[in-house]
């Protein structure tokens, strides 16, 4: 079960759209939460009187969407399917605020936006496209999920081109009642000293992230996505390690085949010893590179993790504000992106060439 990625549209803290340069000009963050960098004008993507009507995360769904779909050249999708973790946080913000102002008419327009699965159903509208759509609400699980229904979309011959993509956003009224819970670091911080940090409490961010995923190989395939799992709860870090050596063995691979490993480390001091122990365990002669320095910490941030395997496959270089250790391999053929979310859901991701 596997599927190439021919299109990726993305908007993230980076500077990561209408780009062709990949992580060459790095924006760094000293407080509040790493918000995406969108586009200057949706003009390109979103009919200007439609766009007055949407909210912030519908149109970075929409845009990074038909980037996605410009890029690969593909015009109609089979099938469309979106995970996020949180949807549409301002508009439910939206709704919450005018009840507690106690007004007698409430606007529809948020309460319709609210909802999770409006992403994907927007984007559809967008492209007047009538095939298989669907979203999935899974927290940290979110995005791996919208990938292996793809996957079984295209196995099982529903569909040879799949939409799939993960996004979730920020608010201030948002950020303030995670950190009260203890979920991010109070006070002056700088993204790119996580390594470093040795504290409770990571860094928010968000994203927008659509990959194109199709049974064919063609001129804009970046890379092939292998395999997606996820592992709930797992009783020790061996329940971890004894699934990528099952995921690896069904592709016919072993643990030294992997060229890089991309752990989801965040700057939490309560959550990154099992990345450490993990990659200690299972990959100790292998190079190891971290991602959320550059996007944050949210529900979907596999997908940002995603697109930086397979620009890393395509351009077969490995950026230094990526890597943990100095170890080097040439060429790369083989990714496994780990992420885990406090030690609850886990999830690893295979890409190759």
């Amino acid at each position: 079960m596997s599927a190439f990625i021919n299109g990726i549209g993305m908007i993230s803290p980076q500077k990561t759209v209408e780009t062709h340069d990949f992580l060459e000009e790095i924006v760094e963050y000293d407080s509040g939460y790493l918000k995406c960098i969108e586009p200057v004008s949706y003009k390109p993507y979103i009919d200007p009187i439609q766009s007055r009507r949407m909210s912030r995360l519908i149109k970075m769904g929409i845009a990074s969407a038909k980037m996605c779909l410009n890029e690969s050249g593909c015009t109609l999708p089979d099938a469309i399917i979106t995970g996020t973790g949180l949807g549409s946080v301002e508009e439910t913000e939206k709704i919450l605020a005018t009840i507690h102002l106690d007004q007698p008419f409430l606007n529809p327009t948020p309460f319709m936006q609210s909802t999770y699965n409006t992403i994907s159903s927007q984007i559809a509208i967008q492209m007047k496209c009538h095939n298989y759509n669907s979203t999935y609400v899974h927290r940290t699980f979110s995005f791996e999920s919208s990938l292996q229904d793809a996957l079984l979309q295209i196995s099982e011959g529903s569909s040879r081109n799949v939409l799939a993509g993960g996004i979730d956003e920020m608010t201030q009224n948002h950020l303030v009642i995670t950190r009260r819970a203890g979920h991010w670091k109070n006070g002056v911080f700088k993204n790119l000293e996580m390594l470093s940090w040795d504290s409770p409490g990571s860094v928010a961010g968000e994203g927008a992230s659509f990959f194109l995923l199709s049974e064919d190989k063609n001129e804009t395939t970046y890379a092939r996505l292998r395999d997606v799992k996820t592992i709930y709860k797992p009783a020790t870090p061996g329940e971890v390690i004894q699934r990528v050596y099952s995921i690896l063995a069904a592709c016919g691979l072993v643990t030294s085949d992997i060229d890089l490993v991309l752990l989801g480390i965040n700057g939490d001091n309560r959550t990154d010893p099992a990345y450490r122990t993990f990659a200690r365990t299972a990959f100790p002669e292998t190079p190891l590179a971290y991602y959320k320095h550059l996007c944050g910490e949210y529900h979907t941030a596999s997908g940002f993790a995603l697109w930086l395997a397979s620009n890393i496959l395509k351009r077969q270089t490995i950026p230094g504000i990526l890597r943990i250790n100095d170890l080097q391999c040439n060429p790369l053929r083989n990714i496994l992106i780990y992420n885990q979310y406090y030690n609850v859901n886990h999830s690893l991701i295979l890409v190759t060439i």
